[in-house]
């Protein structure tokens, strides 16, 4: 059978996933009385015509390139690395020994100092996954999935009994000396006349992240390493009778991967909240995931996803990241190339999860519904419909930003066959 032209492939597809999308989400907002067109330039205003609110989706975005590039390396090596939440949970570690103990006159070295911290820390945690797939044939999803758990529960015993301060409550480390504590936006960008990126946690972390996507492109594309964990990702039995080890690649790729999980927590921990917490991660380690798909594993489609998921991340808040991973995973396939199923998925997937949240807010007795149930029960009674229209509208503003998003991987970035 002939191929579909590349143009196409590129656009016409996602084109078409772009107009479906968005008849049925208009429908959607307008069958719980919203206003569709009203609800779109909320969107536009709050999420794009504002320093804040693009330094919420940076800061968000910044996590989503760590773990997305982390999951993309494994991918070229055929593994699924599914533990990033617990490498960037021990990163947050390797962060908070490395600031608490040595003491740094400048942020600068801080900064260094906890990047080698926050990979170490991750790649370590990594390492034993890795060991057990190449030498003893355990199942990386396996392995990796119940590392997230043991990292969570070593994690709170080590803030509860040995980090915590005396006599605080709060299972968190003290703050962090002042001298590490990383510039913002804020400090970066504002002047004394006009002050930018008000309140948003983005800081100098995200440059780290663009820099990295510019390292693991030039690792998998442009070095020896690089070309024999895409050879062993391709075929391993090829790779084998070429002289590449599978052992050692496959360890290789996951402590690389790990090393970028744990980066993370430069963000959340150093960046963000300046101290080590519980739970700082999120579920980025899982969002990673759908990054690395719609990237097609690649660094600057890795890019341009996390950017997608940041502003997501901003605008609907942590409360709703399993709702903006489910509703986007089917596009993001869509976007690796499987078409038409994924494309069929791409559309039925975030109607079925809206529609069950509408039907949850029904039976709830909440009259806004979907995934204004949050709201509607915490927003003061003014303030209601706004935060109600604001988020519906991310939802659609969600569906066009996705099919954009896979537009430009579709045209740009080759399929990682």
């Amino acid at each position: 059978m002939d191929r579909m032209p590349h143009w196409a492939d590129a656009v016409l597809v996602p084109l078409i996933s772009l107009i479906l999308a968005a008849i049925l989400s208009a429908l959607v907002i307008i069958g719980i009385g919203e206003d569709p067109v009203a609800a779109f330039n909320l969107m536009v205003e709050g999420a794009l015509m504002r320093s804040a609110g693009w330094g919420y989706t940076l800061y968000y975005a910044t996590n989503f390139m760590f773990t997305g590039l982390a999951v993309a390396v494994a991918f070229h090596a055929r593994m699924f690395n599914i533990g990033g939440e617990g490498q960037a949970t021990l990163g947050g570690l390797g962060v908070a020994l490395v600031l608490l103990y040595i003491p740094w006159p400048h942020w600068s070295l801080a900064l260094l100092a906890a990047t080698l911290g926050a990979a170490a820390f991750g790649a370590v945690w990594a390492f034993i996954p890795a060991y057990l797939q190449a030498k003893r044939g355990s199942h990386i999803v396996i392995t990796t999935i119940m590392f997230n758990f043991i990292a969570a529960a070593f994690l709170n015993y080590v803030l509860v009994n040995l980090l915590r301060p005396q006599g605080a409550m709060d299972p968190a480390t003290e703050k962090f000396p002042e001298a590490t504590h990383l510039p913002t936006f804020r400090d970066m960008f504002s002047s004394a006349e006009t002050i930018m990126f008000r309140g948003a946690p983005a800081n100098v972390t995200f440059f780290l992240a663009v820099i990295a996507c510019l390292v693991v492109w030039l690792l998998l594309w442009r070095t020896r390493l690089g070309y024999e964990i895409r050879a062993f990702g391709h075929s391993e039995s090829a790779a084998k009778y070429a002289g590449i080890s599978p052992v050692r690649i496959t360890v290789i790729a996951m402590l690389i991967s790990g090393a970028l999980a744990g980066m993370m927590a430069l963000n959340t921990t150093q960046g963000e909240s300046e101290r080590l917490i519980l739970n700082a991660t999120e579920g980025a380690g899982f969002i990673g995931i759908a990054v690395a798909l719609m990237g097609r594993s690649h660094p600057f489609g890795v890019f341009l996803a996390a950017i997608l998921f940041g502003f997501l991340g901003d605008r609907l808040g942590r409360k709703y990241t399993f709702l903006v991973t489910v509703t986007l995973m089917g596009i993001a396939t869509a976007g690796v190339g499987l078409i038409p199923d994924a494309a069929t998925i791409g559309i039925a997937a975030p109607i079925i999860v809206i529609g069950f949240r509408i039907l949850q807010g029904l039976a709830l007795g909440g009259e806004y519904g979907g995934a204004a149930i949050y709201v509607a029960e915490h927003a003061p009674p003014e303030k209601r419909g706004f935060y109600t229209s604001f988020i519906q509208a991310s939802v659609v503003g969600g569906f066009v930003l996705s099919i954009l998003v896979v537009i430009a991987c579709r045209a740009f970035i080759p399929a990682q066959d």
